[in-house]
């Protein structure tokens, strides 16, 4: 561990070799290893994924396959996927045997921020859209900032990296595991705590524990940017002031105290405009949901917080540039996506798995475009959060007027238990809502939905699995008959 720590202190010229290249954390990663002057090749399978332009596009080296033969001794540091066991993969095996320093991504990323003024964005829900909106924030003012979001970002070029300068780092972080544990924050956001991953943390206690432990890597005087409408992020808040007093507290939302508190809020022709009490000005978003605006005004904090260590204070120019960035924001990839508008339907793709994240969004949606008629096709990720939030997801689809219900989509650590959860899931929104129906892979329901969706529509697919498929096919079928 210690060849690795001494690694990302000087990465200029040093030769880095990522397994797995092709995902999106990782590929986001070898931009910015790239950027920091390091040279970087990896590996992954021959399947194709948008990320193949991204790496081609900064003309980054990769192999399709794996094998021994693609590690050499002048690696000095191999990076790997999660996804990928190091006794089981070739190129892992064969980076032990030679003794080449190896690192799994969130560790390398944690090792990698320790040379930064770095920034976390955490919380069950809201932490994607929050770190793209920061980003695009920091974009506008032209901060010298690099960010790292979990999701391809319109405003980043299409990527999920955006690379403007190297004083501040601001990166997405992960619950899952505890992978967060590994990140070295300056000052952090927490959007929200709630049960979730039940398959890693059984109770409540357990994932807040988590978070708990995530906020104390703050360094004296480090910020803690927390979501005053959320109870896990309260909680949060007591248990840090009474065991650290020494970080800077800072809540934003409609129940905050500060400059950081909601005041105005409301919704008209496509536009999502806001007022927070320590700005003179009308912020205006151009994304559907009360929730995108709690995530909007973590960012502001956020960025705020990274102006007045760059800057020194922020000036009325600064507040001008933010409002900019806002309008300009355009989403990130699956969340509240528009995949586009065919003949008088719009159709979008969300990432929402929890229930919570669904409701919201579903409710933004409602309140966006009024008079129109709201169908969603849903698919649950993983048998242990449909298991454990089955009352939640059973009732979380109300703002649409129509459902459509999949199989549930399993993680690659899971298996379907065979207690007819699929089933139940359906039985159990039917008992909420008077139009669902059920198909069991996504594109079971094409030829329906081919016949019944109408101009005027919303069509949308929510879920972390790959309905998102037959929205995309339905698209190009209504464009098609344009």
């Amino acid at each position: 561990m210690a060849d690795t720590a001494a690694i990302f202190k000087d990465i200029k010229g040093k030769k880095f070799f990522l397994v797995g290249i092709k995902g999106t954390g990782l590929s986001a990663f070898a931009e910015l290893l790239l950027s920091a002057g390091a040279d970087v090749s990896g590996s992954d399978t021959a399947e194709k994924f948008y990320t193949d332009q991204v790496l081609i596009a900064l003309g980054i080296p990769y192999k399709e396959g794996f094998s021994k033969d693609n590690i050499t001794d002048d690696i000095d540091c191999v990076i790997y996927s999660s996804a990928y066991n190091p006794a089981a993969n070739p190129d892992l095996t064969e980076a032990a045997q030679r003794g080449i320093p190896m690192l799994e991504y969130t560790a390398a990323l944690g090792a990698f921020s320790a040379a930064y003024d770095a920034g976390g964005i955490a919380g069950v829900h809201g932490k994607t859209t929050t770190t793209a909106i920061t980003g695009t924030l920091l974009k506008a003012l032209e901060a010298p900032a690099s960010i790292l979001a979990g999701s391809a970002v319109s405003n980043f070029g299409g990527r999920s990296t955006l690379v403007n300068g190297s004083q501040f780092f601001i990166a997405e972080t992960c619950e899952y595991k505890r992978h967060f544990m590994a990140f070295h924050p300056k000052r952090m956001i927490i959007t929200s705590i709630e049960p979730d991953h039940l398959d890693f943390y059984p109770t409540y206690q357990d994932i807040f524990k988590a978070f708990v432990d995530y906020a104390e890597l703050l360094p004296e005087g480090g910020e803690l940017i927390y979501c005053a409408d959320d109870p896990g992020c309260l909680e949060l808040r007591d248990k840090v002031r009474g065991r650290r007093p020494d970080i800077v507290l800072t809540p934003y939302g409609k129940n905050a105290i500060g400059d950081f508190k909601i005041t105005e809020n409301s919704v008209s022709d496509g536009n999502n405009a806001f007022k927070v009490a320590g700005f003179d000005k009308t912020f205006v978003l151009h994304i559907p949901g009360n929730h995108i605006v709690l995530d909007a005004v973590a960012a502001l904090a956020m960025t705020v917080s990274i102006i007045k260590k760059w800057k020194g204070k922020v000036s009325q120019e600064d507040i001008e540039k933010i409002a900019e960035g806002f309008e300009a924001f355009h989403g990130s990839k699956r969340r509240s996506e528009i995949v586009g508008e065919a003949n008088g339907i719009l159709f979008m793709d969300d990432y929402g798995h929890h229930p919570t994240a669904i409701r919201l969004t579903l409710e933004g949606i409602r309140n966006f475009y009024p008079g129109r008629r709201i169908i969603v096709d849903f698919m649950s990720h993983t048998y242990s959060r449909t298991e454990g939030l089955l009352d939640e997801f059973a009732s979380c689809l109300g703002a649409a007027d129509e459902v459509i219900l999949n199989d549930i989509y399993a993680s690659a650590r899971e298996k379907n238990t065979g207690s007819g959860l699929d089933q139940r899931l359906y039985q159990a929104v039917c008992a909420h809502h008077k139009n669902v129906k059920y198909f069991k892979k996504p594109m079971d329901s094409f030829d329906y939905l081919a016949s019944h969706l109408e101009p005027g529509d919303v069509f949308i697919t929510m879920g972390a699995g790959d309905n998102w498929t037959v929205g995309k096919k339905l698209f190009e079928y209504f464009e098609a008959k344009q």
